[in-house]
């Protein structure tokens, strides 16, 4: 009787780790939405925490990428990480920041001050921006990004230089969290927060590490 092989199983993709570095202070931080306005740099202050970013990812023994989000201050956050590793910057739209519409550019005292505001603080899922994106949106474009640009470095160490907005939906949906509770995460200029993600899905190692003291620890 014959018998038939069995064919063997394929290995399973090694996990890859996965650096989301928001971008440093810009001289507009907690007081416009700029969205995807082009043309914002780096505060004097972002400079120096770009490098403080940079000082940590390059003690690092891996780094296989570093890709950035097309917007001015998160290339130039990315450019001292570059530097670090010997690397160059890859520009990745998947990395962009949400698009506000009609939002963009406004000031977030006057933001606040809107109806629209409370659904964007409590029920995010809700909300469309006026011209712009949705939140859910906004969420399934940066995880799938991730997700891509996992599978390109299989077993490797990424880094991936983006937006508060976008990494906290990204850590929202790593640590299975409803993107309604996602304004809960903080994530502060120039933080690391790292993912290590495999077939199996994302497990989260750190959020928002600054290498700050502790006695620093607040909201933003």
């Amino acid at each position: 009787m014959a018998t038939t092989k069995r064919k063997s199983a394929r290995p399973p993709t090694p996990p890859t780790t996965i650096l989301l570095v928001r971008h440093g202070q810009t001289p507009t931080t907690g007081k416009i939405l700029p969205g995807r306005a082009k043309g914002l740099s780096l505060a004097d202050e972002g400079r120096q925490q770009a490098d403080i970013a940079a000082q940590r990812i390059g003690e690092l023994k891996r780094v296989d990428a570093i890709y950035s989000s097309p917007l001015e201050r998160a290339k130039e956050t990315a450019a001292p990480i570059a530097r670090a590793r010997g690397l160059r910057t890859r520009v990745n739209r998947g990395l962009f920041e949400c698009d506000f519409g009609d939002w963009t550019g406004a000031e977030l005292k006057n933001l606040m001050k809107l109806p629209e505001w409370q659904t964007v603080q409590r029920a995010p899922s809700t909300f469309r921006f006026p011209g712009g994106e949705s939140f859910i949106e906004m969420q399934t474009r940066m995880v799938s990004t991730l997700d891509a640009l996992r599978l390109e470095h299989p077993g490797g160490t990424i880094v991936c230089v983006s937006h508060a907005d976008t990494i906290k939906a990204a850590v929202a949906h790593a640590l299975g969290t409803h993107i309604d509770l996602f304004q809960r995460i903080v994530i502060s200029p120039a933080s690391i927060t790292a993912v290590t993600w495999s077939a199996g899905g994302p497990v989260v190692l750190t959020v928002n590490s600054t290498g700050r003291p502790l006695t620093d620890l607040q909201p933003s």
